[in-house]
């Protein structure tokens, strides 16, 4: 038996030796060609960026199948956050001028009235804009409310890194403005519907809630920094809402975060692994009210959204139940054939660099009954408990976590081509390079997560000791997905069969249905074709008229008459399923 034992402990460690020595090779050939992938994509200089005003990040250069040369709110505000993290931690002063570029071209595309209103009337919501810094004015899922408090978070670093160095006055007068006009959207609109982050879904998302609720945090505490106090209440205010509304996108039954309110799918969705690593703050802990990396319901998160993808990619195919394997945004998925992505691969791995930096700091790790069957993976004897550092429990389990971390980074080393370029994502089934090349979201994941792995943190954004509210409001002008006071939350479904390139848009008799504008019209998805579907927000009590209409290569075709017709309830939420005619 202990020659039994003697064996598996030798095993666990050669496997561990590989994986860790394969993941050392990757951060070293990797490091240097992801930060210049990322500089390569951002204007006027970035070699592949023609075309890029200055301090825009285009998505990829791929001009078709698909098409990502555009600037998309959320994509740079993520790419500048990484960028804005190494600036501050000294790592590279270089990059000051970029940052400079970014925040005014920002405070440019802030004010370009495009399809989802004009920067008072709801155009902060757009998703994307062209690389000129116009507006894009073609169809697409908006809007999508994740973009500005990104942003606020992302300038908001650098403006507290220019007030610790003196530069009071171009905080003020300069970056404030842009950060305000964000801040008070999200206080304004957080309760909306929104596309999530693949935008695909419009419904409530978790990713956007919670990067909503970390801006208001940090915004309060910045403008209360400026002398700006007379926002801060209400920041304050709508972000315990947002807080309080955090918690329902917890499943207790199947241990996870359902990623959508809407969409008709599992819910299990690298949205929420993602979350836990771009709210992280390494001085809240194991923190599960803001589901924090080593949160147990973060953790516990993780394990299923894992293990939703273990048996349904060939390159998957022979790895240990308990080992690192390829995922991607969601099992459902069939966007490009529906394959692993670089990023969502490496954002397990981030997720638990983080934990055990906050472990090691705490000096400790507990398990509960949520996280139980995560640490079981690595311990099968582990039992609910408080492990101290230097325990021999401890120990085993960080040492497999840290392992079984750098074997994600493993996958994509495996999948990354020899010159180092970093697509989308790798094919499901012998994973080759697809999609877009030269994703800028895959290079700044991989220095996010390189950088984690080395244990260096991001800056704190207020998440330690915070408290649910015990009264919670719908706050703002509406429902939080889920209809809010005068609201009701409405899913339309429609049966409609389509070609390439056509898409499915609902328009009707209220503001929320856009008052009959078929250029404004709300997209629906296709997450279950042929049901199209999508969640908006309708005043309660009323009757709304409405009709589908189809949208191909900027044709427009009708449903035929007469109107769809609706009666809202009072409260509540309802279903309303058509088929196209």
């Amino acid at each position: 038996m202990r020659f039994t034992l003697l064996t598996t402990l030798v095993g666990l460690a050669v496997g561990a030796f590989a994986q860790s020595s394969s993941a050392d090779a990757y951060v070293a050939s990797e490091s240097p060609i992801a930060k210049a992938g990322l500089l390569a994509n951002i204007g006027p200089n970035g070699s592949k960026s023609s075309g890029a005003k200055a301090g825009v990040v285009i998505a990829s250069p791929s001009n078709s199948n698909p098409d990502y040369l555009y600037t998309w709110t959320r994509d740079s505000s993520l790419v500048f956050k990484a960028i804005i993290d190494q600036f501050v931690a000294g790592e590279d002063d270089s990059l000051r001028t970029l940052i400079d570029d970014f925040t005014a071209a920002q405070a440019i595309i802030q004010q370009v009235s495009n399809p989802s209103g004009s920067v008072s009337t709801g155009g902060l919501g757009e998703p994307k804009f062209n690389i000129d810094e116009t507006a894009f004015t073609g169809a697409w899922g908006r809007p999508q409310r994740d973009g500005p408090p990104l942003r606020a978070t992302a300038i908001i670093n650098y403006a507290n890194w220019l007030l610790d160095n003196s530069n009071t006055t171009y905080v003020t007068q300069t970056l404030w403005p842009v950060i305000k006009l964000d801040l008070d959207y999200v206080a304004g609109n957080w309760n909306q519907s929104t596309f999530d982050l693949w935008e695909e879904v419009n419904s409530a998302s978790f990713f956007t809630t919670a990067v909503q609720h970390r801006a208001l945090r940090e915004g309060s505490a910045f403008a209360s920094r400026i002398g700006q106090n007379s926002v801060v209440a209400g920041y304050n205010s709508q972000a315990d809402n947002l807080l309080c509304f955090l918690q329902s996108y917890w499943n207790p039954t199947g241990n996870y975060v359902t990623a959508n309110t809407g969409g008709g799918r599992s819910g299990k969705d690298a949205n929420t692994v993602l979350t836990s690593i771009h709210t992280f703050d390494p001085a809240a802990g194991c923190d599960a009210v803001t589901f924090q990396p080593c949160s147990d319901k973060a953790l516990a998160n993780l394990k299923v959204y894992v293990d939703a993808f273990r048996s349904i990619y060939n390159v998957n195919s022979g790895i240990a139940a308990n080992a690192a394997v390829a995922t991607g945004r969601y099992p459902e998925d069939s966007y490009q054939g529906g394959n692993p992505w670089y990023l969502t691969t490496l954002a397990p791995a981030e997720q638990l660099y983080d934990a055990l930096i906050v472990w090691d700091k705490l000096g400790g790790l507990n398990v509960t009954a949520t996280s139980l069957a995560f640490f079981q993976q690595f311990s099968s004897s582990v039992k609910a408990g408080t492990y101290a550092a230097g325990s021999d429990t401890y120990t085993t389990l960080t040492s497999a976590i840290k392992n079984f971390a750098d074997g994600f980074l493993a996958v994509n080393a495996k999948f990354t081509p020899s010159d180092g370029a970093l697509a989308e994502q790798f094919a499901r089934s012998g994973g080759a390079p697809v999609s877009a090349a030269d994703l800028t979201w895959s290079y700044a994941a991989t220095l996010t997560a390189f950088a984690a792995r080395a244990g260096k943190t991001p800056v704190g954004w207020g998440a330690s000791g915070l408290t649910v509210p015990s009264t919670c409001s719908s706050g703002g002008n509406g429902g939080g997905g889920g209809g809010g006071a005068g609201t009701v939350a409405v899913t339309f479904k429609v049966q409609a069969t389509t070609i390439f390139g056509e898409n499915i848009f609902i328009t009707g008799s209220v503001d929320a249905l856009a008052n009959w504008s078929p250029d404004n019209a709300i997209a629906l998805s296709a997450a279950n074709y042929p049901i199209w579907s999508v969640t908006v927000n309708l005043p309660a009590d009323t009757t709304v008229e409405y009709k589908y209409i189809r949208k191909n290569n900027g044709q427009i075709t009708w449903e035929s008459d007469p109107n769809n017709s609706i009666n809202t309830p009072a409260s509540g939420s309802i279903d309303r399923s058509d088929t196209w005619r």
